[in-house]
């Protein structure tokens, strides 16, 4: 198999041939992101009349989540336990985050949380559907003098 003529930028810079790099889109500037140790992965979308945040937590139960809206913010809480107590210096690699974990998310505009829809399926898929905001037309009328 040839090998990709951009494999010494790739080796360079510490990045394996075949890793998927982060992209930048109009979401990156509609939505900011806090991040905290322990942050989860989370794709968010717009579908139809919905903001859509995902969040993939493996190894988490519903008891153990929250989510919290503030104007504009939706922050994602939990702790995924570690089942086996297993001491640190027995590890020989370890990259799977255990603990409390935190995501906060701006969205790009204020949201009525009784609104808000979240979902956790047998996949340990967090789904929450948050409804755009509704956009009236208001017909001013302008006095004279």
């Amino acid at each position: 198999m040839a090998s990709s003529p951009f494999h010494g930028i790739f080796q360079s810079l510490g990045i394996s041939q075949g890793t998927t790099l982060p992209t930048s889109s109009i979401a990156e500037s509609t939505f900011t992101q806090k991040t905290a140790s322990g942050q989860v992965a989370a794709d968010i979308y717009e579908q139809g009349e919905y903001y859509i945040i995902k969040i993939p937590l493996a190894g988490v139960r519903l008891t153990d989540l929250d989510i919290e809206v503030a104007e504009t913010t939706i922050t994602i809480r939990g702790c995924r336990k570690q089942s086996d107590d297993v001491s640190a210096d027995r590890y020989l690699v370890q990259e799977c985050f255990w603990g409390e974990f935190s995501r906060s998310i701006t969205l790009p505009c204020s949201v009525d949380p009784k609104k808000i829809k979240a979902s956790f399926n047998k996949e340990c898929i967090l789904k929450i559907l948050i409804p755009k905001e509704e956009h009236s037309v208001k017909v001013v009328r302008i006095n004279e003098g």
